[in-house]
């Protein structure tokens, strides 16, 4: 069953066992939420019982304006926030454009898709591997959006609804943190023998064309333009690869015995 069938189903009124179902459906994602967002697996787990029993909580005012989802995570987000403890060390800020994109370099990553099979899956190895502490290192205000957009999976729209952030700023957010965990893939594709030719067009078409792109890996949609230069097509095919491998890191479960403290709690309640 898809995500938008569960939610299309009746929600039970009793709270019980809709937090079953919820744990069910959204369990392994809040987990994963947890784990990139503190970086901890014990941190992971508080956030995860204290979402639930939260929700388990507030099941009864909760009026479905919003899919349950949505409404799980601006939970989640809240729980974040207050769980967040600032670390020594951790950036104020992502780098600037200029510091983000390849301009000035004289070799550009090669495209992935140009490459062995074998090549392209040992570089997803490693990325899988690294992703989670450059995701980690990422400022609070970019790291948030970025888990719920890439990892969970939750719309530009839904970002802004479940953080209270204006969605315009949450797809910013999205976009600059792409380009900073971009430049873990970029580092581990081979070169390419020659520079690329100076493109036909200002700067500013690449940089517009850089919006068009992440609109479309918001949107889950295939982007097409018939003028790219060299780097942007390097540019972009790295970000199709550094989305593949932040969507991998969603591939976890719920701790069994996260499960049970929780049955646990929610039988207390």
């Amino acid at each position: 069953m898809t995500q938008q069938e569960s939610e299309e189903l009746p929600w039970p009124e009793n709270p019980r066992e809709a937090m079953t179902r919820l744990v069910d459906e959204q369990g392994g994602l809040l987990y994963s939420l947890g784990l990139r967002f503190c970086g901890d697996a014990g941190e992971a787990e508080d956030l995860v019982q204290e979402t639930f029993i939260q929700a388990f909580r507030n099941w009864g005012s909760f009026e479905h304006r919003s899919k349950v989802s949505t409404w799980l995570y601006s939970i989640a987000a809240r729980v974040c926030q207050r769980m967040h403890r600032k670390r020594a060390g951790e950036p104020e800020n992502i780098g600037s454009l200029q510091e983000l994109l390849p301009f000035g370099e004289p070799l550009i990553a090669q495209i992935a898709s140009d490459l062995e099979e074998e090549v392209v899956s040992q570089i997803r190895k490693e990325s899988l591997e690294e992703m989670e502490a450059r995701i980690a290192e990422l400022p609070l205000e970019f790291r948030m959006p970025l888990v719920l957009k890439d990892i969970v999976g939750l719309s530009v729209p839904e970002i802004s609804e479940a953080t209270g952030i204006q969605e315009g700023t949450v797809k910013s957010r999205v976009h600059r943190a792409r380009l900073k965990l971009r430049l873990l893939i970029d580092g581990k594709l081979p070169r390419t023998d020659e520079s690329p030719p100076p493109a036909a067009y200002p700067i500013q078409v690449c940089l517009d064309l850089l919006d068009a792109k992440q609109t479309s890996l918001d949107r889950n949609t295939e982007f097409r333009s018939e003028v790219i230069c060299q780097r942007c097509q390097s540019v972009f095919a790295s970000l199709d690869l550094t989305q593949d491998v932040c969507g991998e890191l969603a591939r976890g479960q719920i701790p069994e015995g996260l499960r049970g403290r929780l049955e646990d709690a929610m039988d207390e309640l």
